[in-house]
Protein backbone atom coordinates (compact mmCIF):
# COMPACT_ATOMS: atom_id res chain seq x y z
CA UNK A 1 0.00 0.00 0.00
CA UNK A 2 2.84 2.42 0.71
CA UNK A 3 3.94 2.00 -2.86
CA UNK A 4 0.54 3.33 -3.86
CA UNK A 5 1.06 6.36 -1.60
CA UNK A 6 4.48 6.95 -3.13
CA UNK A 7 2.96 6.59 -6.58
CA UNK A 8 0.21 9.03 -5.57
CA UNK A 9 2.86 11.56 -4.55
CA UNK A 10 4.70 11.02 -7.83
CA UNK A 11 1.43 11.43 -9.70
CA UNK A 12 0.84 14.75 -7.98
CA UNK A 13 4.18 15.94 -9.38
CA UNK A 14 3.23 14.84 -12.87
CA UNK A 15 -0.12 16.59 -12.51
CA UNK A 16 1.71 19.89 -12.24
CA UNK A 17 2.57 19.47 -15.92
CA UNK A 18 -0.32 17.45 -17.31
CA UNK A 19 -3.57 17.09 -15.46
CA UNK A 20 -6.02 14.61 -16.86
CA UNK A 21 -9.57 13.84 -15.98
CA UNK A 22 -13.05 13.41 -17.22
CA UNK A 23 -16.35 14.78 -16.12
CA UNK A 24 -19.98 14.63 -16.93
CA UNK A 25 -22.83 17.08 -16.87
CA UNK A 26 -24.83 16.39 -13.75
CA UNK A 27 -26.95 19.49 -14.09
CA UNK A 28 -25.15 21.26 -11.24
CA UNK A 29 -24.46 24.97 -10.96
CA UNK A 30 -22.62 26.53 -13.87
CA UNK A 31 -19.06 27.69 -13.31
CA UNK A 32 -17.42 29.96 -15.90
CA UNK A 33 -14.43 28.42 -17.64
CA UNK A 34 -11.17 30.10 -18.64
CA UNK A 35 -12.59 30.74 -22.08
CA UNK A 36 -15.83 32.22 -20.73
CA UNK A 37 -18.12 29.26 -21.46
CA UNK A 38 -19.87 27.58 -18.57
CA UNK A 39 -19.21 24.09 -17.27
CA UNK A 40 -21.13 22.17 -14.65
CA UNK A 41 -19.83 22.13 -11.08
CA UNK A 42 -20.65 19.03 -9.09
CA UNK A 43 -20.96 19.42 -5.34
CA UNK A 44 -20.74 15.66 -5.00
CA UNK A 45 -17.30 15.71 -6.66
CA UNK A 46 -16.14 17.84 -3.80
CA UNK A 47 -16.72 15.01 -1.37
CA UNK A 48 -19.51 16.65 0.61
CA UNK A 49 -18.18 19.56 2.66
CA UNK A 50 -15.47 20.46 0.15
CA UNK A 51 -17.65 22.67 -2.08
CA UNK A 52 -15.62 25.79 -1.24
CA UNK A 53 -12.41 23.83 -1.81
CA UNK A 54 -13.66 22.74 -5.22
CA UNK A 55 -14.72 26.26 -6.27
CA UNK A 56 -11.36 27.69 -5.17
CA UNK A 57 -9.46 24.93 -6.93
CA UNK A 58 -11.40 25.38 -10.20
CA UNK A 59 -10.79 29.14 -10.01
CA UNK A 60 -7.07 28.56 -9.44
CA UNK A 61 -6.91 26.12 -12.33
CA UNK A 62 -8.58 28.71 -14.59
CA UNK A 63 -5.93 31.25 -13.59
CA UNK A 64 -3.19 28.69 -14.37
CA UNK A 65 -4.76 27.94 -17.77
CA UNK A 66 -4.93 31.68 -18.56
CA UNK A 67 -1.26 32.08 -17.60
CA UNK A 68 -0.26 29.13 -19.80
CA UNK A 69 -2.20 30.63 -22.72
CA UNK A 70 -0.61 34.05 -22.09
CA UNK A 71 2.75 32.26 -22.40
CA UNK A 72 1.95 30.65 -25.75
CA UNK A 73 0.62 27.23 -24.72
CA UNK A 74 -2.96 26.39 -25.73
CA UNK A 75 -4.25 24.60 -22.64
CA UNK A 76 -7.83 23.23 -22.49
CA UNK A 77 -10.27 24.68 -19.97
CA UNK A 78 -10.49 22.82 -16.65
CA UNK A 79 -13.56 20.63 -16.18
CA UNK A 80 -16.01 20.95 -13.28
CA UNK A 81 -13.53 19.27 -10.92
CA UNK A 82 -10.61 21.45 -12.04
CA UNK A 83 -8.97 18.72 -14.10
CA UNK A 84 -7.26 19.74 -17.36
CA UNK A 85 -7.47 17.04 -20.04
CA UNK A 86 -4.44 16.94 -22.30
CA UNK A 87 -5.81 13.84 -24.11
CA UNK A 88 -2.59 11.85 -23.96
CA UNK A 89 -0.35 14.79 -24.88
CA UNK A 90 1.21 15.05 -21.41
CA UNK A 91 4.52 13.34 -22.28
CA UNK A 92 4.95 15.24 -25.56
CA UNK A 93 4.23 18.53 -23.81
CA UNK A 94 6.73 17.77 -21.05
CA UNK A 95 9.41 17.45 -23.74
CA UNK A 96 8.41 20.77 -25.34
CA UNK A 97 10.78 23.53 -24.09
CA UNK A 98 8.08 26.17 -24.66
CA UNK A 99 5.68 24.21 -22.46
CA UNK A 100 8.34 23.74 -19.79
CA UNK A 101 9.13 27.46 -19.82
CA UNK A 102 5.42 28.38 -19.51
CA UNK A 103 4.97 25.79 -16.75
CA UNK A 104 7.81 27.35 -14.78
CA UNK A 105 6.43 30.86 -15.25
CA UNK A 106 2.92 29.75 -14.21
CA UNK A 107 3.78 27.31 -11.44
CA UNK A 108 2.89 29.80 -8.70
CA UNK A 109 -0.61 30.11 -10.14
CA UNK A 110 -1.36 26.39 -10.15
CA UNK A 111 -3.12 25.42 -6.92
CA UNK A 112 -2.58 22.24 -4.94
CA UNK A 113 -5.38 19.73 -5.33
CA UNK A 114 -7.61 19.97 -2.23
CA UNK A 115 -7.97 16.73 -0.29
CA UNK A 116 -11.74 16.71 -0.86
CA UNK A 117 -11.26 16.95 -4.64
CA UNK A 118 -8.48 14.37 -4.62
CA UNK A 119 -10.63 11.95 -2.60
CA UNK A 120 -13.61 12.44 -4.94
CA UNK A 121 -11.43 11.69 -7.99
CA UNK A 122 -10.00 8.44 -6.62
CA UNK A 123 -11.35 5.33 -8.29
CA UNK A 124 -13.58 3.13 -6.14
CA UNK A 125 -11.61 0.05 -5.10
CA UNK A 126 -13.02 -3.44 -5.35
CA UNK A 127 -13.31 -5.58 -2.20
CA UNK A 128 -10.32 -7.60 -3.48
CA UNK A 129 -8.20 -4.45 -3.89
CA UNK A 130 -9.13 -3.29 -0.39
CA UNK A 131 -8.22 -6.73 0.98
CA UNK A 132 -4.84 -6.53 -0.78
CA UNK A 133 -4.16 -3.09 0.71
CA UNK A 134 -4.98 -4.39 4.18
CA UNK A 135 -2.69 -7.40 3.71
CA UNK A 136 0.08 -5.10 2.51
CA UNK A 137 -0.31 -2.79 5.53
CA UNK A 138 -0.28 -5.76 7.91
CA UNK A 139 2.84 -7.17 6.22
CA UNK A 140 4.61 -3.80 6.40
CA UNK A 141 3.79 -3.42 10.10
CA UNK A 142 5.00 -6.95 10.92
CA UNK A 143 8.25 -6.62 8.96
CA UNK A 144 9.81 -3.43 10.30
CA UNK A 145 7.49 -0.54 9.42
CA UNK A 146 5.38 -0.50 12.58
CA UNK A 147 4.22 3.06 11.85
CA UNK A 148 2.84 2.13 8.41
CA UNK A 149 -0.79 3.31 8.37
CA UNK A 150 -3.79 1.03 8.04
CA UNK A 151 -6.06 1.70 5.05
CA UNK A 152 -9.47 3.19 5.70
CA UNK A 153 -12.76 1.45 4.90
CA UNK A 154 -12.48 2.61 1.27
CA UNK A 155 -8.96 1.12 1.01
CA UNK A 156 -7.24 4.50 0.95
CA UNK A 157 -5.25 6.08 3.73
CA UNK A 158 -5.28 9.62 5.01
CA UNK A 159 -3.05 11.04 2.28
CA UNK A 160 -2.55 14.75 2.17
CA UNK A 161 -0.98 17.10 -0.35
CA UNK A 162 1.51 18.37 2.21
CA UNK A 163 4.22 16.09 0.86
CA UNK A 164 4.95 14.90 4.39
CA UNK A 165 4.93 11.15 4.82
CA UNK A 166 2.75 9.63 7.48
CA UNK A 167 5.46 7.08 8.28
CA UNK A 168 9.25 6.85 8.25
CA UNK A 169 10.15 5.45 4.83
CA UNK A 170 13.89 5.90 5.27
CA UNK A 171 14.48 3.52 8.19
CA UNK A 172 16.18 0.20 7.56
CA UNK A 173 13.06 -1.58 8.86
CA UNK A 174 10.82 0.29 6.43
CA UNK A 175 13.09 -0.50 3.50
CA UNK A 176 13.25 -4.16 4.51
CA UNK A 177 9.46 -4.28 4.89
CA UNK A 178 8.98 -2.64 1.50
CA UNK A 179 11.14 -5.31 -0.17
CA UNK A 180 9.48 -8.14 1.76
CA UNK A 181 5.91 -7.01 1.10
CA UNK A 182 6.29 -5.78 -2.49
CA UNK A 183 4.99 -9.02 -4.06
CA UNK A 184 1.64 -8.55 -2.28
CA UNK A 185 0.91 -5.50 -4.41
CA UNK A 186 2.59 -6.88 -7.54
CA UNK A 187 5.76 -4.79 -7.28
CA UNK A 188 9.20 -6.37 -7.73
CA UNK A 189 10.97 -7.07 -4.44
CA UNK A 190 14.25 -5.69 -5.83
CA UNK A 191 13.45 -3.08 -8.48
CA UNK A 192 16.26 -2.14 -10.87
CA UNK A 193 18.17 1.06 -10.14
CA UNK A 194 16.75 4.08 -11.92
CA UNK A 195 18.66 5.82 -14.64
CA UNK A 196 19.41 9.48 -13.97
Amino acid sequence: MRTNRVLLAATASVLAFALTGCGGDDGGAKVPSAGGAGTSASASAAGGGGEDDLAGYVKGQREWVKCMRDNGIDVPDPDETGQVDFSGQGLALKKNPKFMDASEKCSAKQPAVPESVEAANRPKLTPEQIKTKREYAECMQKNGAQDFPDPGPDGYGDDTNSGASGWDQSSAGAQRATRTCAPIIGAPANPPAGKG
